[in-house]
């Protein structure tokens, strides 16, 4: 199966502004990259790195005028179901491989000392494993109500526990927190998810956030804003939580007048 995504960032700014911009998938992801392109208007010069957590980066100056930034790709993706694994167990921390340990530790976004002790109270009593891990996924989406403009760069996990709403970024941190606070390790991850085989929502398409967590002797994908096993998700990007991997770091203040996503199924003779 063939999906087409990228997505378009239409700027006004006043004088040149340094960036990064993380919007292209990962090489290890469960897909297999097939065509890309970069489009800039005005041209703009590329500079492609690998971060902390070996996501693609791209490092660029944002010119002064109203700059157009669009990148297009082409991946192929299994057309499966993803992987569901109720038997798959937790570990204890003491057999944890080692650079899984920094996944059970709090950050910027995910408190999961401050949220410790509801964690515990609410899910303590479950057996461990795969099992809990879906129950904190069903509690938190059955809790938290979306709503696009409910949250900001500034939200936090404790945040959305208090106010019950949030987006998808707002449930992934909640819910990676509560795995940490119960020493499940979890990450947070960002990408494109088209609607294959599921209804077409009304909103716009847009970069949806989910998160792995690390049962038996591998990392498992989890969406708390979904809950549903989907098809065709295209991995960008993993770290400890939003800040770690955000779409767009600007060292300035551009002003961000449209931002358009896109991730669709297409015939497979297309680009391939």
């Amino acid at each position: 199966m063939h999906v087409k995504v990228g997505c378009e960032f239409r700027y006004e700014a006043t004088w040149s502004t340094p960036a990064v911009m993380q919007v292209q998938p990962r090489s290890d992801g469960d897909h297999r990259l097939l065509r890309e392109t970069w489009e800039t208007t005005p041209h703009i010069d590329l500079h492609t790195y690998q971060d902390f957590y070996q996501n693609t980066c791209q490092r660029m100056m944002i010119p002064a005028g109203e700059p157009i930034i669009r990148y297009d790709a082409l991946v192929q993706v299994s057309g499966e179901t993803e992987e569901y694994a109720p038997d798959a167990p937790q570990l204890p921390v003491d057999a944890l491989p080692d650079d899984v340990l920094l996944y059970t530790l709090p950050s910027r976004f995910c408190l999961s000392d401050t949220l410790s002790d509801v964690a515990w109270q609410q899910f303590g009593i479950l057996p461990p494993g795969w099992s809990r891990v879906q129950a904190i996924c069903d509690w938190v989406h059955n809790n938290i109500r979306f709503q696009y403009g409910t949250s900001n760069a500034l939200t936090t996990s404790a945040d959305v526990y208090q106010q019950r709403i949030g987006v998808c970024r707002d449930f992934a941190h909640l819910a990676v927190t509560f795995c940490r606070a119960l020493n499940i390790p979890a990450r947070y991850v960002f990408g494109y998810l088209p609607d294959i085989g599921v209804p077409v929502p009304d909103e716009p398409m847009d970069f949806a956030a989910w998160m792995e967590v690390y049962l038996g002797d591998r990392w498992w994908t989890f969406d708390p804003r979904n809950n549903t096993r989907r098809i065709g998700r295209v991995l960008i990007g993993r770290g400890r939580d939003a800040l770690d991997i955000a779409m767009v770091t600007t060292y300035g203040m551009p002003r961000l007048v449209n931002m358009t996503v896109w991730a669709d199924e297409v015939a497979e003779t297309v680009g391939a």
